[in-house]
């Protein structure tokens, strides 16, 4: 059986091809071999990007990171290499006030590489515990 436009599955993408089956512009892709290390297309004559099966299951790992659980680049890095997401940043403080769990948390202040939604959670289970 195949997909995307009567290629067989394991086939080569080319950039566009890549680029529409997960819903980015092109630049992006591009963007990320520079971001990512693991995303390496072949290249061929002309700078001609083909992504093979293992490049394409990667973008769309990365693109679910990025858009769909709202991690950042960096936070994204560093799920890809095995890092864990849940350790405590090294500026995290080692303690929290019931005030400062009540007080919203402003973007700037967010630590690097994990998602909001996780920040949330976490805000809500502290107040719990404190009562």
């Amino acid at each position: 059986m195949s997909t995307d436009g009567g290629k067989a599955p394991a086939a080569m993408l080319a950039i566009g091809e890549l680029a529409e089956r997960i819903g980015v512009p092109t630049h992006v892709l591009r963007y990320w071999e520079t971001r990512f290390p693991q995303l390496k297309p072949l290249q061929r004559s002309g700078r001609r990007r083909y992504y093979r099966a293992e490049d394409v299951a990667l973008a769309e790992r990365i693109h679910h990171l990025l858009h769909v659980q709202g991690f950042t680049v960096e936070g994204a890095r560093k799920a890809l290499s095995g890092k864990a997401a849940d350790e405590p940043a090294a500026d995290t403080p080692a303690s929290l006030t019931r005030s400062g769990l009540d007080d919203p948390m402003p973007a700037s202040a967010a630590p690097r590489g994990i998602p909001v939604e996780a920040l949330v959670a976490l805000r809500r289970r502290l107040a719990a515990a404190i009562g």
